[in-house]
């Protein structure tokens, strides 16, 4: 049997069982995967923000960029306390700490995936000098978290080059795991090719 059918068919039995999720299942989702300390879940009595925190880009590519530090913060948001949609658009922050504004003047992103280039756009650009920080802010489809996620990680932001660590990917790939859960929209083969690679299929078991 293809292996996108044999695919399509575990997560239309595991949505089935559980289109909608609620905190506390999702909590212990997070708890499981052993990823609390960068996954964070928050209700403030109308909505709750799941946050996702990521470890820096290697010491060494930040050097070269002429930056301190950078790491990256991505989030989205639903109301009440259960999840029964995935997000169109996920928030996706790069927190970037340099002495001297980097990317003040160039701050757009793309990613090498395969032999292609995504060009996700250029950032809402903001900046506190006097906390040497820079925030890169972009609204990301899921469908692109995906191609990111599954490919070598590598992308520009700006004119610097940088590649996403392991620990980041893996972030990435964990994030998409709560969202495809919760999809209504009919499974297809075509929908769910730029998540092959990306998600564990073992996970989907546990619903």
């Amino acid at each position: 049997m293809n292996k996108y059918l044999l695919i399509t068919l575990a997560l239309v039995s595991a949505i089935t069982a559980s289109a909608q999720r609620s905190n506390d299942a999702i909590q212990k989702q997070i708890k499981s995967l052993k990823a609390d300390k960068q996954i964070t879940l928050t209700f403030d009595g109308g909505s709750t923000k799941i946050m996702a925190i990521a470890d820096n880009f290697a010491d060494s590519e930040a050097k070269t960029a002429g930056i301190q530090a950078m790491n990256f913060g991505m989030a989205f948001n639903y109301a009440g306390k259960d999840l029964s949609a995935p997000p169109d658009t996920i928030n996706f922050t790069f927190w970037v700490m340099s002495k001297k504004p980097k990317f003040a003047d160039a701050h757009g992103w793309k990613a090498t995936i395969g032999t292609e280039t995504l060009d996700l756009g250029d950032a809402r650009y903001a900046a506190k000098p006097g906390e040497n920080m820079e925030y890169l802010n972009f609204k990301l489809k899921r469908e692109d978290l995906a191609k990111i996620a599954g490919s070598t990680g590598k992308i520009t932001l700006g004119s610097s080059n940088f590649t996403f660590t392991a620990s980041q990917l893996s972030l990435l790939k964990t994030s998409l795991r709560f969202q495809i859960l919760t999809d209504h929209r009919p499974l297809t083969t075509a929908s769910l090719r730029p998540f092959v690679g990306c998600v564990d299929i073992d996970f989907y078991r546990d619903f």
